[in-house]
């Protein structure tokens, strides 16, 4: 059997799981609700609390679906319930992050600002208090969260010599050492 697959997901009272007939898998949950489509092989049953992932042989592709459809579904649980969240910082002399009306606005030292509006279901907020500046993500989707979280730290990647740019939170960045003099 998988490792992974063939782990139960336990969801409290608060969730409501439901499965068409056509293998979609909808959860509901206090902060929202999510959907994905499970490959036709893969069964998935919800029996008191517990939702249980099976597959039907041992062929490559059926154990790789099952590791996943799992995974899915348990990442689509602890997000209506939970919620994901990924924090970025801003490093650089003139780099600054605001958020006005839904849209983030971005000084990276360009020439000009970045607006960038995010998708549906995800919130962006800026906290300006500490020594740096910290962009928080947050939404019930972990895919969506982390694509968008990808995306804002793409504008600006943090460079090998200085540092500056757009990192993770706790995100180490290797440093290069610069030019030597010519003696």
């Amino acid at each position: 059997m998988a490792r992974i697959g063939s782990r139960p997901i336990e969801f409290g009272d608060k969730v409501d799981v439901t499965i068409s007939s056509d293998n979609v898998v909808t959860v509901k949950g206090p902060k929202g609700e999510l959907s994905t489509d499970i490959d036709p092989d893969i069964k998935v049953n919800v029996d008191d609390g517990e939702i249980v992932v099976s597959r039907p042989s041992d062929q490559k592709q059926h154990r790789a679906l099952h590791g996943l459809s799992r995974a899915l579904i348990d990442n689509m649980v602890t997000g209506v319930v939970d919620g994901y969240k990924k924090e970025l910082t801003i490093i650089g002399v003139g780099y600054r992050a605001s958020v006005s009306s839904g849209v983030l606005e971005l000084a990276l030292g360009f020439s000009h600002p970045i607006y960038f509006l995010p998708p549906d279901g995800v919130d962006i907020s800026v906290d300006d208090s500490g020594k740096n500046t910290v962009i928080t993500v947050e939404g019930i989707d972990k895919q969506l969260v982390g694509q968008v979280a990808a995306k804002i730290r793409s504008l600006r990647p943090p460079e090998p010599y200085k540092g500056k740019g757009v990192r993770y939170v706790g995100e180490h960045v290797e440093r290069k050492a610069g030019k030597t003099a010519a003696r």
